[in-house]
C-alpha cells in the first residue's frame, strides 16, 4: 500500500526576509523521519500552497524530496481552480522525484459530478498516481461515496482518497467499494475514529509538532492496544483540534517553534495568533506534555 502510516502535512519555514527558508525545511524533515514518520505531504493547505510562487512550490518540494531521499516517500498537493495548472504543479513534483500527487476538486468553483470526474480525468495524465482529496470545507464540493466510487472506477490513476469531511461513517462506505481504494483519514480530531473505521494512514497537520505522539498512536492501533491509543489520543486532540480552524497554519506553526522545530512566521493574508489564541494553545501543548496514564 502506498499511503500507510502517519503522514505529515509539512510546514514551508519562511526567513526573516519573506524567502522558502530550505535549511530549516531540511531540518524539520529530517527530525519528522527520525521519530517515525512514514511519509509526507508538501504544498498543501499546511504548506501555505496559496501564498507561494510555482517557483517556491517546486523549491519546497524539491527540498523536502531531496530531505526524504528515498527513506520515505513524498506526495504533493497539487490543488488549483484548473486542471491545466494543477498539471504545472505535477510536472514539478514529476521532475522533483516525488511518488505521488493529491487534489482537491476544481477550487473556487463548485463543479457537479461530471465535472468532477473531467477534472480527475485530465489530473490522471500527468504520470503520477493521484490521491483525491475530500475536504468540503476547503474546496466547496463534497464528494459523495458514490462519486468517489465513479473516480476510482473510471480515472485510471487515481489510487487513493483523503475523506476530511469529518464523517467517519464515509470510511466503512469507501473500503466497501469493489477495488483496492486506499482510504486516508485527514482530519487531526478525528484520526482515532477514522484508523478504528479502516483508513490505512493519516495525513496529519499535528504531526508536525508531536510525530512521535502520531506514530504511538498508528502503533496502537496496529496492536489493538485501545487503552493505549485513547491515551495518546487524549493527550494529542486539544492541539490536534486546532486543525479544523482557519488558522489552523499559525497554530501549528507556533506549535513547532515551542516544541523544538521550525515553524516561524506565516505570510499574508494570515496574520499572528492574539493574545487569547496563544493562551489557547499554551493550555492545549500542556495536555499534550502530560505523562502517558497506561
Amino acid at each position: 500500500m502506498a499511503f500507510e502510516g502517519i503522514i505529515p502535512a509539512v510546514t514551508t519555514p519562511f526567513t526573516a526576509d519573506d524567502q522558502v527558508d530550505v535549511a530549516a525545511l531540511k531540518e524539520n524533515i529530517a527530525n519528522l523521519i527520525e521519530a517515525g514518520v512514514h511519509g509526507f505531504v508538501a504544498t498543501g493547505t499546511m504548506g501555505e500552497a496559496g501564498s507561494l510562487t510555482t517557483e517556491e512550490r517546486a523549491l519546497v518540494v524539491r527540498s523536502v524530496v531531496e530531505a526524504a531521499a528515498g527513506r520515505v516517500p513524498v506526495t504533493v498537493g497539487i490543488s488549483s481552480g484548473t486542471a491545466k495548472q494543477s498539471l504545472i504543479y505535477a510536472a514539478d513534483a514529476k521532475a522533483a522525484g516525488a511518488q505521488y500527487v493529491m487534489s482537491l476538486p476544481p477550487l473556487a468553483y463548485r463543479a457537479d459530478d461530471d465535472e468532477v470526474i473531467a477534472f480527475y480525468t485530465e489530473l490522471a495524465t500527468c504520470g503520477l498516481p493521484v490521491m483525491a482529496y475530500n475536504n468540503p470545507e476547503a474546496s466547496g464540493v463534497d464528494m459523495s461515496a458514490d462519486l468517489i466510487a465513479r473516480i476510482y472506477d473510471e480515472v485510471d490513476g487515481v489510487i487513493a482518497i483523503k475523506e476530511c469531511s469529518g464523517d467517519a461513517r464515509r470510511i466503512p462506505a469507501l473500503l466497501n467499494l469493489d477495488g483496492d481504494l486506499e482510504v486516508i483519514v485527514g482530519g487531526d480530531d478525528w484520526a482515532l475514529e477514522g484508523f478504528a473505521a479502516g483508513a490505512i494512514g493519516w495525513i496529519t497537520g499535528v504531526g508536525v509538532l508531536a510525530p512521535r505522539e502520531t506514530v504511538e498512536l498508528y502503533e496502537a492501533v496496529l496492536t489493538q492496544d485501545l487503552p493505549r491509543a485513547r491515551d495518546v489520543y487524549r493527550r494529542l486532540l486539544p492541539v490536534a483540534r486546532f486543525d479544523m480552524t482557519s488558522k489552523l497554519v499559525q497554530y501549528f506553526k507556533a506549535a513547532q517553534d515551542a516544541v523544538g522545530f521550525n515553524g516561524g512566521p506565516t505570510r499574508a493574508p494570515r496574520l499572528p495568533l492574539k493574545a487569547d489564541e496563544v493562551a489557547a494553545l499554551e493550555e492545549a501543548l500542556a495536555i499534550l506534555r502530560e505523562p502517558a496514564a497506561v
